[in-house]
């Protein structure tokens, strides 16, 4: 299949400072987004955002509710590929969520964690078509290693880009031990977006 609208790259992380500990526990979310410009070149922005007392669930699902959103502010429909290491939101997005849609937002053994975000993710995708794909943490993948950059330094910061600025990805890569990260992914082709369907 080939994308059918405009084609966005978006490489997503979450950290939780403290996770599944007693006490405050301190969270960030970042995302990187890439699109190509008429003459190939890459645009990149950034988005990154916190919480006082989180989890890394929660804040996944924030990096997704909050990047969509940004980048859907200008109305457009578009073809996404939404990269992440989180199995919560691959598995979430293309397994577990239209049964819970079909049982009322409830899982069979009960109550749906985060139910509200899971909800506010969905309704953030709008009428994009969207590809989820899963990537392994902590491996040297660059655009991956760069979202968590973001991610836990916002968590560590506690603060937010308000939204998506210029990114500064390529000095981040420049400042990076040789061997370190592996050369970024190349921007997605149209002809091999393979779009999960449509919640």
């Amino acid at each position: 299949m080939t994308a059918r609208h405009a084609l966005v790259a978006v490489y997503a992380d979450e950290s939780c400072l403290g996770n599944g500990q007693t006490g405050q526990t301190p969270g960030g979310a970042g995302a990187l987004v890439e699109y190509q410009m008429p003459d190939g070149s890459l645009r990149r922005f950034d988005l990154w955002l916190s919480e006082p007392d989180t989890t890394n669930n929660r804040m996944a699902l924030r990096s997704v509710i909050d990047t969509f959103d940004a980048i859907s502010r200008k109305g457009s429909t578009l073809s996404i590929r939404f990269t992440t290491d989180s199995r919560y939101i691959v598995d979430g997005m293309t397994q577990w969520v239209r049964g819970w849609r079909e049982r009322g937002w409830k899982r069979k053994a009960g109550p749906v964690e985060n139910v509200e975000l899971w909800q506010a993710a969905v309704a953030s995708l709008r009428a994009h078509e969207v590809e989820w794909r899963w990537v392994r943490g902590h491996a040297g993948h660059a655009q991956n290693e760069y979202a968590n950059h973001l991610a836990t330094r916002a968590a560590a910061a506690q603060d937010q880009s308000g939204g998506l600025v210029a990114s500064v990805f390529d000095e981040w890569m420049a400042a990076q031990k040789a061997g370190s990260t592996g050369a970024p992914d190349p921007f997605p082709q149209s002809e091999s977006f393979r779009p999960a369907p449509p919640l």
